[in-house]
């Protein structure tokens, strides 16, 4: 074994050793014991800082009396809150009933919201005063029991309010959860057409802490968190920040234009890196900036290097996914790996296998699906016996349908992916979703979503239709169209290309044949109509 791989796997050993809490709440309040009135999460723009101290007594409080609600173990509760102190605070405060956050994109039309809080059956929602005020009324919740009686963040009523001010110097919950009780129904697109509840356990969440910490390499304490609460990211980038003993500044949302002032600001040290701050002109201080260490995702290889010298900072890829928290890393001190592409080696906790359609190990250097097994992964899809039955194997594995290939020393590059699903700026979106109200439209017959490289989002929307018969493309109502797509489909889901097509190629069975589609020319934007210019683009 090399020093790179033997470094590594000393580590790896270490942070496996360590014993776990016994839950989530018992990690804060020792961290609330240790550090006390030292800031936990710093909401900068609202201009709210939480202790340690602070986040311990105020998710008791907030328990208590959601406690006092009814609310209590194994109950589900939507949240559907914007990155405010709120929505950590309630997520601890239902940890500590042993209750389960299901989170909600506050993006979702109320057609999307439905179905979370359906599917998951919370009949309890957590929700900002202007959020309420936007889709509380819409026909497809209002009679929903969550929005009988919402605790609202900011209202006039003050619920949410008068939850945080409870007395609970004393409040001990009914049952105490464990380490494998369920603490979030997370919500993530696939291959279904509709978002599926990846059920995940305090385990899940103290095992991803402690392996995003230990990528830290012990320089780190200041973490920013850019992306909304509602998705895994900040939950994990707040746990690690804590972990730290150090603190997580939480942007109201992304900006690629603040990011540099923010980090130079509020002295940060980590952060999951937006690609798009490379294509920003170069300053004579770049060099100084505070980060040590960022992640990156799907980072062009020829990029690699160039990040990492104009801004003297180490820059480490990994493959994660919401299912199983960590699965592959790039070890600090692996610095022959830089441009590699490689997603890294099995992660503390994780065991990595490359299989080929039978389930056979594929040996190194040939391309299979990458699965994963380890403790703490996800217990299954929520109320999906099928979907657990296509992605759980024997023996505790699970398939992550994205397509990897193995080198001779043991680190992973991914190659594709076998799931239907397109990725704009860091958002999963299920093809078949987007398919299924496109067809919805009544001028249309035949739809396909297809992925367009974009330099910017990494990949937009393009719709292929195909119109049904007696509708020529001049007749076509593209604003009627959009307009639909717009009242279903939350904005970064709405296809931003659009191609009208004589026909959709299609496989032996009578599948769209999107492959085909995506081959059959090398600029997929070309011709075709661009929402945002409202023109064709050239071909």
């Amino acid at each position: 074994m090399d020093e790179e791989l033997r470094a590594a796997a000393e580590l790896r050993a270490m942070i496996e050793a360590e014993p776990f809490p016994r839950n989530l709440p018992a990690f804060v309040d020792a961290c609330a014991a240790e550090l006390g009135d030292a800031p936990a999460a710093n909401f900068f723009e609202a201009g709210v800082t939480l202790s340690y101290r602070e986040l311990a007594a105020k998710t008791r409080a907030i328990a208590a009396g959601l406690a006092a609600r009814g609310i209590g173990f194994g109950d589900r509760v939507g949240v559907m809150l914007p990155n405010i102190a709120a929505f950590p605070l309630t997520w601890l405060a239902l940890a500590r009933l042993g209750a389960i956050m299901v989170p909600i994109n506050v993006r979702y039309t109320p057609r999307e919201v439905a179905y979370v809080l359906t599917d998951s059956g919370a009949e309890t929602i957590v929700i900002e005063a202007s959020g309420l005020a936007e889709i509380g009324a819409a026909p497809e919740v209002r009679d929903l029991a969550a929005f009988a009686k919402p605790i609202v963040v900011g209202g006039t009523d003050g619920s949410w309010e008068a939850l945080a001010a409870t007395p609970a110097e004393d409040f001990v919950p009914a049952r105490e959860p464990e380490l494998d009780d369920l603490v979030n129904i997370q919500y993530t697109s696939g291959t279904t057409g509709f978002p599926k509840g990846c059920m995940l356990s305090h385990r899940y969440w103290l095992t991803l802490a402690r392996v995003a910490a230990m990528r830290a390499n012990g320089i780190v304490r200041n973490v920013l968190a850019a992306q909304p609460f509602y998705y895994m990211d900040p939950q994990w980038l707040l746990l690690m920040a804590m972990r730290l003993k150090g603190t997580l500044f939480v942007a109201t949302k992304a900006s690629g234009t603040h990011f540099l002032d923010w980090v130079r600001r509020y002295g940060i040290e980590y952060c999951i890196f937006p690609q798009i701050v490379l294509k920003q002109p170069p300053r004579p201080d770049d060099r100084d900036i505070p980060l040590k260490i960022v992640a990156v995702f799907g980072l062009r290889k020829d990029m690699h290097a160039e990040l990492e010298q104009r801004f003297d900072v180490v820059a480490r890829e990994s493959f994660g996914m919401t299912e199983v928290g960590s699965a592959l890393f790039t070890p600090y001190g692996a610095t022959s790996m830089v441009g590699s592409g490689t997603c890294g080696i099995p992660s503390p906790f994780r065991e990595a296998t490359i299989r080929d359609e039978e389930g056979r190990e594929v040996p190194p250097g040939e391309i299979g699906e990458l699965w994963i097994r380890g403790p703490g992964i996800l217990q299954g899809y929520w109320n999906k016996p099928e979907a657990n039955a296509e992605s759980f194997r024997e023996g505790g594995w699970f398939r992550t349908g994205d397509l990897f290939r193995r080198d001779e020393r043991g680190f992973h590059y991914i190659v594709g992916r076998i799931k239907d699903m397109i990725r704009r700026s860091g958002e999963n979106i299920a093809a078949r979703e987007v398919e299924a109200v496109m067809l919805g439209w009544h001028e249309v017959l035949e739809a396909a979503a297809i992925p367009v490289p974009d330099p910017d989002r990494g990949q937009e929307v393009l719709a292929c239709l195909v119109l049904k018969p007696g509708i020529t493309k001049d007749q076509f109502d593209l604003e009627g169209f959009f307009e639909h797509c717009t009242q279903h489909l939350a904005p970064f889901k709405v296809p931003r290309f659009l191609e009208i097509r004589k026909n959709l190629p299609k496989t032996p069975s009578e599948k769209i044949a999107k492959h085909v589609i995506i081959a059959e020319r090398e600029d997929l934007r070309a011709g075709v109509y661009d929402r945002l210019t409202h023109n064709l683009q050239p071909a």
